[in-house]
C-alpha cells in the first residue's frame, strides 16, 4: 500500500510561513528593549555624573565663602554619587558601559576626589589661591568621565536605530510574504470556487474545482465537486421526477374533487333516489366507467335490489333488478372481501351473462358498508380489461363510504319526522282526552239524564239538564278555541317575553278579563322546547281563571334571577287546594303538574276561598332542555 501523504491544514501552512518572521519580530523586539534599557541606563549614568560635576562646584563655592556646614553633606552626597556609579542602582536602570577607558577615567576621578577631599575639605588651609584651579581640573576629569559613556550611548543609539530599520524591513517582507501566501492558500481557491459556483448558477453542471492540495480547501473543493456531480445526476431527473410529482399532484387533485363533487351531492339530495341516480352519474365519470349500477342489499344481505344504473343495456337492467345472493359475482356475502376486480371471462357458466352479452370485459365490485355492516354495492363495468392502483381503490373505498353514509343519513332523517308526527298525535291525543274528552263524557252524562227527565216529563228537571248541557257545550267550544290558540303558539328564541305578551293579549280577547305583564331581573334566554312547555303551563293556568276563578284581573309576574318564575296571580272566588271535589274537576292542575314534571320544574298552587288564587312554576337554576325534549320538535304545527 503507498503511505498516506501528510495532510496540512491552512491553518498549518500559514503558521508555517509566519514562523520565522514571527521568531525574529520577538529577536528583534528583545533586542530593542535591550538596547532600550542600555540606553536607559547609560543616560541615567550620565545623570548622576553631571550631578558629581555640579556637586565639586558648590563644594568649592562652600570652602571659599568660608560656609563650611554644608559640607559634610555635600561630601556625603558626592560619596553616594561614587558609589552609585561603580555599583549601579537596583531600583532604577543605572549603570556605567564600563570598558577599560571608562575604568582609568573614573579611577581618575576617584583619586582627583581623594586629593580634592584631604587638601580643601579634611586640612581647609587658608590660603584659597589654587581652589579655582584644582576645582576646574576636577571637573573636566569628570567631563571626561561623561564623555567616555555618552560615547557608548552613541553607539547603542545606532545600534537601535539599526535595529528598527531592520524590524521595518522585515514587517514589510512579512507582510509580502503572507499577502502572497494568502492570495496562493486561501485567494486563489476562493476565487475558483467562486467561479465553479457562477457557473453552477448559470446552468453549467460540469463546472468542477481543482483539488491540488491536502488542506480544508482541498476538502472544500472535493465537497464541490461531489454536489455539482450530484446536481448535475439530479438535473439530468428532474424533467422525469417532475411529470411524476406533476401526475401526481393531477390525481390528488382529481380526487379532492371528486370527494368533494360526492360530498355536495350527499349535502344537496332530499330523497333515495335523488342520492343514488346523482352518485351513479357522478362514480362513471370519476372512475371513467362504461356502465354503473348501484344495488341496495336487505338486512339478511340475500337479496340485492337495484336502485340506480349508468351506461347500461336497458335489458341488463330489467334482468338484474333484483339478484339473490350468490346468483351473480356482482353479489358478496360480506363487506369483509373488499374491493374486487372480476375479469368477466371469468366467471362461471351458471352465472348471469348479462354483462358479457353487453361487451363488458371486466367488472368492479365495491361493497358499500357502514359501521361493519354490508349495506350494498357499487358495480362498475368495463369494456376493457381494467386494474386499479391502490390510490383509486382508495378513492372508491372512500366515495362507497359516503354514500353509506348518506342514505343512513336519510334513514335517519325519515325516522326522526316519524317521530316528530307520532309526538304530535301524541300531544293532540293527550290535550283533547285531557280537556274536550272530559267535557264530552259530562254531556254524555247530562244526554242520559235528559232522556230520563223526558221520559218522566218533569220540566223543571228538563229545563235544570238542558242549562247543563248548554255550559258543557260552551265549555268545550271554549275548549276548542283555546287548543287551536295553544297550537299556533310561537316563541322567540332570544326571548320569550313577546310570547307571553301575545298569550296575555288573546286571553283578554277571549275572557274579557284585564291581563297584566310584569318581567323583573336580566336571565340567560330559555331553549325554544322549554319555552313552548313554559307557555303551555301558562296558558292552562289562564285557561282555569277564565273557567272556574270568576276574576276581574290577572297578573303574570315574571323573575329571571337567580331562576326562572312565573307567576299566574288572579281576584277571583279561590279554591282550597287538595280536596277530592277540586282533584276531580280542575283537570287543568293535573295538566300542568304534568308539563312541570317533565322539564324538571316545582309547581306550587297557593289559594284561599274569597281572596283569589297563584299558580307559580320555578325552573331550575341551570334550566336545559330534558332528554326527551332534544329528539322533539315544538310542540306547535
Amino acid at each position: 500500500m503507498n503511505p498516506r501523504p501528510a495532510r496540512w491544514s491552512l491553518g498549518s501552512k500559514l503558521a508555517l510561513v509566519g514562523l520565522p518572521f514571527l521568531l525574529l519580530a520577538l529577536i528583534s523586539t528583545a533586542a530593542t528593549l535591550w538596547v532600550s534599557w542600555q540606553l536607559d541606563g547609560g543616560a541615567a549614568a550620565v545623570n548622576e555624573a553631571g550631578r558629581m560635576r555640579m556637586q565639586s562646584y558648590r563644594m568649592a563655592l562652600s570652602i571659599g565663602t568660608r560656609e563650611t556646614a554644608a559640607l559634610p553633606d555635600q561630601v556625603k552626597e558626592f560619596n553616594q554619587s561614587l558609589a552609585t556609579l561603580r555599583s549601579g542602582d537596583p531600583e532604577r536602570p543605572l549603570f556605567v558601559p564600563w570598558d577599560a577607558t571608562v575604568k582609568a577615567r573614573f579611577a581618575t576621578v576617584e583619586q582627583d576626589w581623594r586629593v580634592f577631599r584631604s587638601r580643601w575639605i579634611d586640612a581647609r588651609p587658608e590660603l584659597l589661591r589654587d581652589l579655582r584651579a584644582e576645582t576646574v581640573a576636577f571637573a573636566s576629569h569628570i567631563d571626561a568621565f561623561v564623555t567616555s559613556i555618552e560615547a557608548h550611548m552613541a553607539h547603542w543609539t545606532a545600534m537601535l536605530h539599526l535595529l528598527q530599520m531592520s524590524m521595518l524591513a522585515m514587517a514589510i517582507l512579512g507582510a509580502t510574504v503572507l499577502l502572497y501566501t494568502g492570495y496562493l492558500f486561501v485567494l486563489e481557491p476562493v476565487g475558483q470556487l467562486k467561479q465553479a459556483i457562477e457557473k453552477i448558477q448559470s446552468g453549467d453542471f460540469d463546472a468542477r474545482v481543482e483539488s491540488g492540495t491536502s488542506d480544508e480547501f482541498g476538502t472544500l473543493a472535493d465537497g464541490f465537486n461531489g454536489m455539482a456531480e450530484h446536481l448535475q445526476s439530479m438535473y439530468r431527473n428532474l424533467e422525469s421526477r417532475v411529470q411524476e410529482k406533476t401526475a401526481q399532484l393531477e390525481e390528488k387533485h382529481e380526487r379532492l374533487e371528486s370527494l368533494y363533487e360526492v360530498t355536495a351531492l350527499v349535502a344537496k339530495a332530499t330523497s333515495l333516489d335523488e342520492l343514488a341516480q346523482g352518485f351513479a352519474k357522478s362514480i362513471s365519470r370519476i372512475a371513467h366507467a362504461d356502465g354503473v349500477a348501484l344495488r341496495w342489499s336487505d338486512q339478511a344481505n340475500q337479496r340485492y335490489l337495484m336502485l340506480a344504473a349508468q351506461g347500461l343495456p336497458s335489458a341488463m337492467v330489467d334482468g338484474e333488478r333484483c339478484i339473490d345472493q350468490g346468483e351473480c359475482h356482482c353479489g358478496v356475502a360480506s363487506a369483509a372481501v373488499g374491493l374486487r376486480v372480476i375479469p368477466i371471462q371469468s366467471m362461471n357458466a351458471s352465472a348471469m351473462q348479462h354483462c358479457s352479452r353487453a361487451g363488458f370485459e371486466t367488472v368492479v365490485n365495491v361493497p358499500v358498508h357502514l359501521h361493519q355492516r354490508l349495506m350494498g354495492e357499487v358495480d362498475l363495468f368495463f369494456h376493457a380489461r381494467v386494474s386499479l392502483s391502490s390510490a383509486e381503490r382508495s378513492l372508491l373505498e372512500a366515495l362507497s363510504s359516503h354514500l353509506a353514509g348518506a342514505m343512513e343519513n336519510l334513514r335517519l332523517n325519515s325516522l326522526e319526522k316519524e317521530a316528530a308526527v307520532s309526538q304530535e298525535r301524541h300531544l293532540l291525543a293527550r290535550e283533547l282526552h285531557d280537556s274536550i274528552a272530559q267535557s264530552l263524557a259530562f254531556l254524555k252524562i247530562q244526554v242520559q239524564l235528559m232522556r230520563v227527565a223526558v221520559q218522566s216529563g218533569n220540566a223543571v228537571e228538563i229545563g235544570k239538564v238542558l242549562e247543563e248541557i248548554d255550559v258543557g257545550v260552551r265549555e268545550s267550544y271554549g275548549d276548542v278555541r283555546e287548543l287551536l290558540l295553544h297550537f299556533r303558539t310561537r316563541t322567540n328564541t332570544e326571548d320569550i317575553e313577546p310570547a307571553l305578551q301575545t298569550t296575555l293579549r288573546k286571553f283578554e280577547h277571549q275572557s274579557a278579563i284585564k291581563a297584566t305583564l310584569s318581567m323583573q331581573g336580566q336571565g340567560m334566554p330559555l331553549s325554544p322546547d322549554l319555552q313552548i312547555q313554559v307557555l303551555h303551563i301558562v296558558q292552562e293556568a289562564l285557561s282555569n281563571v277564565r273557567k272556574h276563578a270568576r276574576a276581574s284581573q290577572v297578573w303574570l309576574d315574571v323573575q329571571q334571577q337567580p331562576a326562572w318564575r312565573f307567576e299566574v296571580r288572579d281576584d277571583g272566588i279561590g279554591f282550597t287546594p287538595g280536596t277530592d271535589q277540586i282533584d276531580e274537576t280542575h283537570v287543568g292542575l293535573r295538566i300542568m303538574s304534568e308539563r312541570s314534571q317533565r322539564i324538571g320544574a316545582d309547581l306550587d298552587v297557593i289559594s284561599t276561598p274569597g281572596h283569589g288564587s297563584s299558580i307559580i312554576l320555578t325552573l331550575p337554576v341551570h334550566a336545559h332542555p330534558m332528554p326527551e325534549l332534544e329528539k322533539q320538535t315544538h310542540e306547535t304545527p
